[in-house]
């Protein structure tokens, strides 16, 4: 009988050290080994920022993988290299991607002012509600649904929103604003 081999997830420090030597030394095999920690969580992020196309995704994740890979000398070991690969990631579907994105976009926006007294941005309160927050996301015009993704699913603060993606600290909570009225409005949800 053939035993599986397992392989451990690296903890934060081997995760610093991988970083360094692929960010630093150009290390392509640590590279590799940090792509294959964080592939999924990187995925889920373009993935959600594209509204949930699948073949944008692999393409725009795949694109932030070559230029975090290219960038490698900006990463300064500030923040964890997860963090950075976010940053790295928003940025991707922020620049190369909005051609992309507003070009696999076929969904319809014709919202209405709905109260959104009660419904919060935490994942939870969707799901409360039946909803699947992903095909919400979906549904949203591509900056409000880039505010609601970093806030409520991966739990950014506006000034770290504002910073990645270039607007203003208040347009920031505005589209988070947005964000829930749209997302209301699309689920058919009334305070009823």
């Amino acid at each position: 009988m053939q035993a599986a081999l397992a392989t451990a997830a690296p903890d934060a420090d081997e995760i610093a050290d991988l970083a360094s030597k692929a960010m630093g030394d150009g290390c392509k095999r640590s590279f590799e080994a940090l792509y294959r920690h964080h592939i999924d969580r990187i995925y889920g992020l373009v993935w959600r920022l594209c509204g949930c196309n699948r073949d944008l995704a692999d393409d725009l994740t795949q694109d932030a993988f070559v230029r975090a890979w290219q960038k490698r000398s900006s990463f300064r070991g500030d923040a964890a290299f997860g963090t950075w690969m976010h940053r790295v990631a928003v940025n991707v579907v922020m620049s190369d991607g909005r051609s992309k994105v507003r070009a696999a976009r076929t969904i319809s926006h014709n919202a209405t002012d709905a109260d959104l007294d009660g419904f919060g941005a935490d994942p939870s309160s969707f799901r409360e509600h039946g909803l699947d927050l992903d095909t919400a996301i979906a549904k949203l015009p591509e900056r409000t649904r880039t505010v609601l993704v970093l806030y409520a699913v991966y739990g950014y603060q506006h000034d770290e929103i504002a910073d990645m993606t270039g607007m203003a600290l208040g347009t920031s909570k505005s589209q988070l604003h947005r964000a829930r009225q749209l997302v209301k409005t699309h689920m058919g949800m009334s305070d009823d």
